[in-house]
């Protein structure tokens, strides 16, 4: 018989960044009980992904495994880690565990799917340990960008592992627990086999700074502001929203909370006590009752997304509202790489209205949710485990992380999405490999990556679409010509006449030399349509179009 084996696998997150998921199991190989540390999505963009809601991890692994499964834990209430918690409820149903601000997040997105919010249970932070099998697992509370993020202290019968989730060591974050050094010690004492660790900031060689010295420069700002202040920050950062609206209200100005994960977090924050003390706010609709120079605005949208408030105030009104000559907008964000277009483009609407926009290249407006090259270092020193795994980072950022955990004196293991590694004994080994990948929510449908919707919605894109259609009679001859309809393609190519006549008559002369085989077999017609198509196309615009061909025939 086989011997148990402590396992830990990636299918998201460990290679990039966003679409967080990873597994633990113990057991006799392929019969270990698994536990699942965060379902989370990553974002869609124009260029890779056009039309696509989310993208989520591929979790075919988990679903043939599904009997296996003891439960879900959820770090934290960011969308790249809980994101997929309902959309994947119905193939895994297993019981959901988090604790009470991101269970309240979770049991709305479950409501919103039809799946029953008790499939979420709350939980107390350590010492309180919920047993899941050969696992007992408890949420250790860790300061980061949004409230009551923890690190996951996970027990098995071969040691405990560590996994830190997002994390900061920030002591004074305003909102949330501290990071507390001597909780985590008294945690650690007794030895730690794996540190799965955060390793976003990498490469950023200052200490990390608090969410505490933001605000004193933030209400310099705002004070010094002749005309209405809007800011935009992420929704989740509770602290932050408390420290621009306080700043707000010691400039003498109305808080008025804009976009609906705005105020979704704000009330979640409040329902599950994480947050007290909010300035009182303002709706929409009364803000156009108050002088533009006693208001100030907190919107969604700082990373530039197209239908968030920050967008659509760039583009003109906004709930009634909209922006002036010398109002001022701030950006109390990082902007998240992929994301600079839609930033700058929102930058440089305001920008033609006359407002003056503020961002934190200077550093005064923003702190960073993640820990820096020191602050991973410290992390490491109290943990003291015989392993260290990077995750949460790019395939550099895993490198960079192992490199210095080899530098001080432990080993470090580089594990992308898929490598299954044993932590069984002393030496940590690669078990196996897992075919890993995404999924798309393409409106309300799942979708393989491999599928090849996306694929060709991008061809598409780039090429256009031509649509003929031809219509056969009984006797199998053409009743009339060949028409075309074309989308996303000029209306007219190098020979300067009209690209559908041009198509349309390449296509007629080709049909009369057809021969009764050709016009009796369907697939032959629509080849042949096909290419006439592409290669008109390309003689008259220089490029290959998609093509569909409808052949109706009469019976």
């Amino acid at each position: 018989m086989s011997k148990d084996r402590l396992i830990y696998l990636a299918l998201g997150g460990a290679g990039e960044i966003g679409m967080n998921c990873y597994v633990y199991g113990y057991g006799r190989p392929g019969k270990e009980r698994l536990i699942v540390v965060d379902l989370g999505v990553a974002f869609p963009d124009m260029e890779t992904s056009p039309g696509v809601d989310l993208i989520l991890p591929d979790i075919s692994w988990l679903v043939e495994r599904r009997d296996q499964i003891e439960a879900v834990f959820i770090t934290h209430a960011h969308e790249d880690h809980i994101g997929a918690v309902a959309h994947s409820y119905e193939q895994l149903r297993a019981p959901i565990y988090a604790r009470p601000f991101t269970a309240n997040i979770a049991q709305r997105k479950m409501q919103e799917q039809g799946h029953p919010e008790d499939a979420v249970q709350v939980v107390s932070p350590w010492p309180e340990m919920v047993q899941s099998g050969p696992f007992s697992v408890s949420f250790l509370p860790m300061s980061h960008s949004i409230p009551e993020s923890s690190s996951m202290v996970i027990d098995s019968p071969d040691g405990r592992v560590i996994h830190s989730g997002d994390f900061k060591l920030d002591e004074t974050p305003l909102v949330g627990e501290p990071f507390d050094p001597e909780l985590w010690a008294e945690v650690c004492k007794g030895g730690v086999k794996a540190l799965v660790c955060d390793s976003t900031n990498v490469f950023s060689p200052n200490p990390g700074r608090s969410e505490a010295t933001l605000g004193p420069d933030i209400t310099d700002l705002v004070q010094s502001a002749k005309g209405m202040v809007v800011a935009t920050t992420f929704a989740s950062n509770v602290a932050r929203v408390k420290t621009l609206a306080e700043a707000g209200v010691r400039a003498g100005r109305s808080i008025v909370l804009m976009g609906r994960a705005m105020k979704r977090m704000v009330e979640a924050a409040v329902e599950s006590g994480v947050l007290t003390d909010f300035p009182s706010v303002v709706p929409p609709e009364d803000a156009r009752e108050i002088p533009r120079e006693n208001l100030m605005l907190l919107v969604t949208g700082s990373q530039g997304e197209r239908r968030a408030a920050s967008a659509q105030l760039s583009r003109g009104k906004y709930q009634g509202v909209e922006m002036k000559e010398g109002d001022l907008f701030l950006f109390s964000s990082k902007t998240i790489p992929g994301n600079e277009k839609g930033v700058i483009r929102i930058m440089n609407a305001f920008s033609e209205q006359g407002v003056d926009v503020v961002d934190d290249s200077a550093g005064k407006y923003h702190v960073s949710g993640h820990a820096n090259r020191p602050d991973l270092e410290r992390l490491t020193s109290i943990v003291r485990p015989q392993v260290v795994i990077p995750m949460h980072g790019e395939h550099r950022h895993l490198r960079e992380h192992v490199k210095l955990a080899e530098r001080n004196g432990m080993t470090g293991v580089l594990a992308v999405n898929g490598m299954m590694v044993d932590l069984s004994g002393n030496q940590p080994t690669i078990a196996e490999y897992i075919e890993t990948g995404r999924t798309y929510l393409d409106g309300s449908v799942q979708i393989g990556a491999l599928d090849g919707v996306v694929r060709d919605r991008i061809r598409m894109a780039l090429n256009g679409h031509v649509v003929v259609t031809l219509i056969v009679d009984d006797e199998d001859e053409p009743l009339g010509e060949p028409w075309c309809e074309l989308m996303g393609l000029p209306e007219t190519g190098s020979s300067r006449a009209s690209l559908v006549d041009v198509l349309e008559a390449d296509l007629g002369q080709w049909l009369a030399r057809a021969g009764a085989k050709t016009l009796r077999d369907d697939d032959k017609l629509q080849e042949g349509l096909r290419r006439i198509i592409r290669q008109t196309a390309l003689d008259e615009i220089g490029r290959k179009p998609e093509v569909t061909v409808v052949v109706s025939r009469l019976s």
